[in-house]
């Protein structure tokens, strides 16, 4: 491939990529504090619904990347404990959406590396250089700040937010002492495909237990709004999309390409929300998000600097 025909190649991966992690973002707020749809598990659900039906087509029918078969029960047994430890985090990250602006949503989320830093020392006892810690303390000070001039703050949501980005952090974690051994590692796009039926397995019986309606409401909204299966169906599909971009994202830059652009990706978000849903913000609030992002950019540097 010519050097013009990869870069716009590269350049179409990033947009995709913005474009469905930004707007699958967006559509969980509009539809979980603005239309009415407050049923943050089923949606969960839908999502990975989507996403067990477009990684199989993708990668049994379209061969995008190969099929990678499970080699033994352990290995089932320890991707079921990363989809439960990963359905954790996206619903806590959905429900955390409905008492929080996005751009809060998105500074409390920054904090991912001073998680994944904290696990990664209890439970491997893997150790950073001083440089690489002393890079964490603006990320965790920027969220304090920005917490404190906040001016829709809610403390249950933000309890769940900073739970789901630990999960997630965690999440990452697990992932790479699990399937550690070369006979064991599977790349994302089918780690996902694995994944994803356990996630619905497990989201089906807590969505009938801890949102018994949500069929009827979803179908009175149906009703009402003409758009509204369109718009689970679009938010569902965006979902997948974001994961899929992720991986051909990092397939044709690289991981730190690839952290870099998820920097710049939050601060758009932020933007972009505030845009859409005119949520108020401060200048400590901004200026606390700006340390974070400028904390996890300096983590990342001296991370890979001192490895």
């Amino acid at each position: 491939m010519s050097s013009k025909k990869q870069a716009i190649l590269v350049c179409s991966l990033i947009l995709l990529w913005y474009s469905s992690n930004i707007g699958v973002l967006l559509l969980n707020k509009f539809l979980l504090s603005t239309y009415g749809f407050r049923f943050p598990i089923f949606l969960t659900m839908c999502h990975m619904s989507a996403c067990a039906i477009l990684s199989y087509i993708s990668i049994v029918f379209l061969k995008l990347v190969p099929l990678q078969t499970l080699k033994s029960r352990d290995q089932f047994l320890k991707i079921a404990t990363l989809s439960l430890v990963f359905c954790g985090s996206v619903v806590g990250g959905n429900i955390s959406l409905r008492y929080l602006a996005v751009s809060f949503n998105q500074a409390v989320g920054a904090t991912t590396p001073f998680f994944t830093a904290v696990f990664a020392y209890i439970m491997t006892l893997k150790r950073e250089s001083w440089v690489t810690y002393a890079a964490l303390v603006p990320v965790v000070a920027g969220v304090v700040i920005a917490s404190g001039g906040e001016p829709g703050f809610h403390l249950f949501g933000f309890i769940v937010c900073i739970s789901a980005t630990a999960a997630r952090a965690f999440k990452s974690v697990l992932q790479g002492i699990l399937l550690s051994s070369d006979g064991e590692k599977l790349n994302s796009m089918n780690l996902l495909l694995y994944m994803s039926p356990i996630a619905v397995l497990v989201l089906l019986p807590a969505t009938l237990v801890m949102e018994p309606n949500v069929i009827e409401v979803t179908v009175s909204l149906g009703k009402e709004h003409k758009y509204m299966w369109l718009l689970l169906a679009l938010n569902s599909t965006m979902a997948y999309a974001a994961n899929l971009s992720n991986f051909l994202v990092t397939k044709h830059t690289s991981a730190l390409t690839l952290q870099v652009l998820g920097n710049a990706k939050g601060a758009v978000a932020v933007v972009i929300s505030i845009l859409l849903f005119r949520n108020p913000v401060t200048v400590m609030g901004i200026g606390g998000y700006s340390i974070t992002v400028c904390g996890v950019i300096a983590y990342g540097e001296a991370k890979r600097r001192f490895k």
